[in-house]
């Protein structure tokens, strides 16, 4: 595991990154998805599977910020997420858990490291960075790639971008979509896990995720895409009878085996930005 206890500021991106995870796999109703409540669409994992995984992976963000910090190329970034992932398939038994989100997750934690180290911490600086410094790298790296994931396989039958793609546009879904409507819902008073729910929909109503494409085709997605819509569209979570609504359409995706995975990392990522921006770092 990686020691980030030298750099106290690493050590706190690293502690936000993990707390982010934790949030996410806490979040529910996440349609699909698993929670402490339930396996969501899932037969091979539980919130059990999760935790095992995040704990591998404490460490590994805090060493992504130290290596922002100081410049690193995506190169050495590629390999130290590879060893995250390692560890988690390691620590899961081979399950995917977190894979999306060590890609993810990770590079917003280079970027922090980056920005911090300058005085910044807002999240569009941070998504920014990510664009920025290793965007066209990112890309690259995708054309040759003999990746033999899920995304790789829907890239390849439906042409539709995956996680490469939103970071190397410096993740707008997230900045568009999952973080106005996570600080929109906190402003109107809602706790964490409701205003986590509304953004999860956010997500879940315009990305073309990879995992329901996957399981399902292109008829998944745009079922899972409609169902998000409406519920965003009655008010959401800042409706009354918003949680009953959204436990409703969990059990419909659990029915159709619909699992947003993709919308899940994006969660993840949404939660630790806005982790970041009111941690109030100081350099």
């Amino acid at each position: 595991m990686p020691d980030t206890t030298g750099d106290p500021i690493a050590a706190e991106i690293d502690a936000l990154a993990v707390a982010a995870l934790t949030r996410e796999l806490a979040c529910y109703p996440k349609p699909g998805l698993v929670s402490f409540v339930d396996a969501g669409s899932h037969d091979d994992m539980t919130a059990e599977t999760f935790m095992r995984s995040i704990a591998a992976l404490d460490g590994y963000f805090g060493e992504m910020a130290d290596g922002g910090a100081r410049g690193a190329g995506f190169a050495d970034l590629n390999r130290m997420g590879r060893r995250a992932e390692a560890r988690m398939f390691a620590s899961t038994g081979g399950v995917n858990t977190h894979r999306g989100a060590v890609f993810s997750l990770g590079l917003l934690a280079a970027a922090a490291g980056w920005v911090i180290a300058g005085g910044g911490a807002a999240a569009a600086d941070v998504c920014s960075t990510v664009a920025l410094r290793w965007g066209e790298a990112i890309l690259e790296a995708a054309r040759f790639s003999k990746d033999a994931s899920h995304g790789a396989a829907v890239r390849a039958r439906y042409g539709a971008p995956g996680a490469r793609e939103e970071a190397a546009a410096g993740f707008p879904t997230v900045l568009d979509h999952a973080l106005p409507a996570f600080r929109t819902a906190r402003a109107a008073g809602l706790e964490i896990n409701a205003a986590s729910v509304q953004a999860l929909f956010a997500i879940v109503a315009v990305l073309p995720d990879n995992n329901l494409l996957y399981r399902g085709g292109a008829a998944a997605l745009a079922d899972a895409q409609g169902q998000a819509s409406a519920f965003l569209s009655s008010g959401g979570m800042l409706a009354p009878g918003g949680f009953a609504r959204a436990v409703c359409v969990h059990e419909a995706f659990v029915a159709e085996r619909h699992s947003p995975g993709g919308a899940a990392d994006l969660l993840a990522a949404t939660l630790f930005l806005a982790g970041l921006e009111d941690h109030g770092f100081r350099t």
